[in-house]
């Protein structure tokens, strides 16, 4: 299943992207049937999304007929618009990424040997079709990096890595825009990739029992229509259940949390001359059986 966050005349709500993504049903008629209190948000919604909830959920979608609303007749916002803890990174998780960026001004020469952890502010996160603000008055080096994110299902500490899954609600796609002057500046990540509009996330979220595991997708960017970026998630150096475990060692994830797992090669920073975004530039983030995530820089 792909559960969404939408706008529809005006009102926010969560629904149910059917599996053609060309319509939405609204979780309030869901849980109407089965006699439950709606989640206001995505975020109270992953709250309560056990397994039994979503079995609830896909049973009652084969038996009922609701109220569908189609997709062009909605504002798609990306999925979780207020995360309630920063977004938790990792650097140069893809070997080719890594390699790309030895050399490079304020760039490490080393391939990691442990994740690299930085955060991200997300208030908001922007949504499929929004405009990322191109802050001309203190950066022109902007760029681009597909990452799939993982949402965490449930509270967990000290996690084992061969108990990874069960801590996962589902993934989407971010889209870790960048100033890379800035993070040159201040000699590390989290001001240069915080700045307002800087998060695009989305569209959906497919929800874990969709994607195989391990987690093996195509992972894609384009710029204007140029391939830019390539890959699949089984290049990853640190893989998820590495991470989740990793993480939770000695630090409590909650339900909710959000983790991007790093960019492949082919950011703008790796060409020689930069290929840094412009106004008017069109970014489109791929990963297979998730979707497409398209954002425009400002004019």
């Amino acid at each position: 299943m792909y559960f969404a966050t939408y706008k529809y005349k005006g009102i926010e709500e969560v629904g149910v992207v059917l599996k053609d993504k060309n319509t939405i049903i609204p979780m309030r008629e869901i849980f109407k049937s089965l006699d439950k209190k709606t989640p206001a948000t995505m975020l109270e919604f992953i709250d309560l999304a056990d397994d039994e909830l979503i079995d609830d959920i896909k049973n009652a979608l084969g038996k009922n007929t609701y109220e569908e609303i189609e997709k062009e007749k909605v504002k798609i916002c990306a999925p979780i618009p207020y995360p309630r803890r920063n977004l938790i990174c990792l650097g140069k998780n893809y070997l080719d990424h890594a390699k790309e960026t030895i050399g490079l001004p304020g760039g490490s020469d080393e391939i990691p040997k442990f994740p690299i952890y930085f955060s991200k502010i997300a208030d908001p996160a922007i949504g499929d079709g929004d405009i990322i603000k191109k802050h001309s008055e203190i950066t022109d080096k902007i760029d681009y990096e597909v990452e799939l994110a993982v949402i965490i299902g449930r509270d967990g500490i000290n996690i084992k890595r061969e108990e990874a899954e069960e801590y996962i609600f589902g993934y989407t796609i971010v889209n870790d825009i960048s100033a890379r002057n800035i993070q040159r500046k201040h000699g590390q990540w989290f001001k240069g990739k915080s700045l307002d509009t800087f998060c695009p996330m989305g569209p959906y979220i497919a929800h874990k029992s969709i994607i195989g595991f391990p987690v093996e997708l195509d992972i894609m960017c384009k710029v204007n229509g140029e391939v830019r970026q390539s890959s699949n998630t089984k290049h990853f150096i640190f893989d998820i259940p590495y991470i989740i475990s990793d993480l939770s060692k000695g630090m409590k994830l909650k339900a909710g949390d959000i983790i991007i797992t790093g960019t492949p090669a082919g950011v703008g920073l790796g060409f020689k001359p930069f290929k840094f975004l412009k106004p008017g530039d069109v970014i489109e983030c791929y990963i297979e059986k998730i979707g497409t995530l398209t954002n425009k820089i400002e004019e």
